[in-house]
């Protein structure tokens, strides 16, 4: 990988293949799983981000763990239009389709064990779940734990002042 400018850098902007993006080959295997692009109803707006850049900006999410709008410094695709499409392809069954071809292409590539299969889930309730339907405080866990002072029931203290923001005095002999 050649080295970026450095400040394009530290911005984050993709000034060009980082070796991260869709291939050739693996985009003409995906292209065919999206559903067709939908008619704007007045036929009349931007241009729709290209899906292939959709794709790149919704992997680069995947695959860094970055927020929606992280993807605005990136350069890839605006976070909008990346979220909008993986809603769109997500309802659409685009990614769990790819998934299971890529099974099947690695099966029938490498193979996969099928006789060793593991399931991970839990079907139970927990040890120290507590009681089904117990009935719960409206106050706040923490509020719930902590002791309250010994000569008052809750609220603020007493107060010898005459308003809030002048201390109390002491009485003195009239």
């Amino acid at each position: 990988m050649e080295p970026i400018a450095m400040h394009a850098r530290s911005m984050g902007l993709v000034t060009k293949d980082d070796g991260w993006r869709i291939t050739d080959q693996l985009w003409a295997k995906l292209e065919p799983l999206l559903p067709p692009r939908p008619k704007h109803p007045l036929g009349c707006h931007n241009p729709r981000v290209p899906d292939r850049d959709a794709m790149n900006a919704i992997l680069f999410v995947l695959r860094t763990g970055c927020q929606w709008n992280a993807l605005r410094a990136t350069g890839i695709c605006s976070s909008s239009s990346a979220h909008r499409r993986f809603l769109e392809w997500t309802e659409a069954g685009v990614f769990e389709k790819a998934w299971v071809r890529s099974l099947r292409d690695y099966d029938a590539f490498v193979g996969i064990d099928w006789s060793w299969l593991s399931m991970d889930g839990a079907l139970s309730k927990a040890p120290l779940g507590g009681e089904k339907n117990r009935a719960e405080s409206n106050r706040s866990r923490q509020g719930r734990n902590q002791a309250q002072p010994a000569d008052r029931s809750s609220g603020h203290p007493h107060r010898r002042g005459g308003s809030w923001g002048e201390p109390g005095r002491l009485q003195t002999r009239a």
